[in-house]
């Protein structure tokens, strides 16, 4: 990879954590329950994407062109994420905000070892020790809020699979992006994403319709800005980095969330926040430097091999 390119997926990388950040916001402005915020976000996500596969026959010709395996990967993935959304909102019935972030973003865990396992792929010790800088800080973030045993224990354990969950979600990706253009895979995954949300919401019987005007506005803030210009973003990212890369950064999320919180909610900082937060970033950069010097080192014996 170009130094040139490189810069430029991690710029995106950083637009795109940025982005998904934004997604607790319009959670929390929204009075819908949890399962139609999730349902409507990626339905309208979907609607979004669908003139673009309308208009370019390519696209369609791509689709129409996949095989069955790859078909079912793709469909794969896009329940996966809608399981994640499944998960991680209900786990907030039974355990605080922080808690349930803190779990959730355990997923590098995961992301490692999927990495190694279906990869083959292998950190380099500066990478891991700043992995697992980055999920201390998380946990710094937590540490006051963070509770354990009794009823709150179902929402850790629900917070934990949503981890788990979203991981296979971006291996999957990882492997399918390969061959598969941007806009169909996401058109697809989230088409699939849509289908099994609104099934769920439907066999539990949350009303579809009736919600007030400011929460379609969250709805469709949710699809254009978190999921389009957030999730769309590291699902093209995820052609050329790791879902370990991937899983990473968006420890970065909490540090994003509790900024826009400040500044848009007027809710306070705390100096575990702050402190959590800094640590989170640090531990990202090295992260990401450790991945430097792996692709660096790689280059290099590719030269000396050719």
């Amino acid at each position: 990879m170009k130094n040139s390119h490189k810069i430029i997926h991690y710029l995106f990388l950083f637009l795109g954590v940025l982005a998904i950040s934004t997604s607790a916001i319009f959670v929390k402005l929204s009075t819908a329950p949890a399962p139609i915020i999730a349902t409507y976000r990626l339905v309208f996500s979907t609607l979004m994407i669908l003139p673009v596969i309308l208009f370019n026959k390519k696209y369609i010709l791509e689709i129409k062109k996949l095989k069955l395996k790859q078909l079912v990967a793709v469909f794969s993935s896009g329940i996966f994420l809608a399981i994640h959304y499944i998960l991680w909102f209900e786990s907030l019935r039974f355990t605080s905000v922080a808690s349930s972030t803190v779990l959730v973003t355990m997923q590098p865990l995961f992301a490692f070892i999927g990495s190694y396992f279906f990869f083959g792929e292998r950190l380099k010790k500066l990478s891991l020790f700043g992995g697992f800088l980055s999920i201390f800080g998380s946990c710094i973030i937590g540490f006051g809020d963070f509770k354990i045993g009794g009823i709150a224990l179902i929402g850790d354990i629900l917070a934990l699979l949503a981890a788990g969950v979203i991981t296979a979600y971006f291996l999957i990706g990882q492997s399918v992006r390969k061959n598969l253009s941007l806009v169909a895979y996401v058109f697809i995954c989230y088409l699939s994403s849509s289908i099994f949300l609104l099934a769920y919401s439907v066999i539990l019987k949350y009303p579809l319709i009736g919600y007030a005007s400011s929460d379609w506005l969250w709805f469709f803030c949710l699809a254009l800005i978190s999921t389009i210009l957030g999730q769309t973003v590291l699902n093209w990212l995820i052609k050329w980095l790791s879902a370990s890369t991937i899983s990473m950064s968006i420890l970065g999320e909490p540090v994003g969330t509790c900024t826009l919180a400040f500044l848009i909610l007027g809710e306070s900082i705390s100096y575990n926040q702050i402190i959590g937060s800094l640590i989170i970033l640090i531990g990202i950069c090295i992260f990401l430097i450790g991945q430097t010097v792996k692709v660096k080192d790689d280059s290099s014996s590719n030269s000396k091999a050719v």
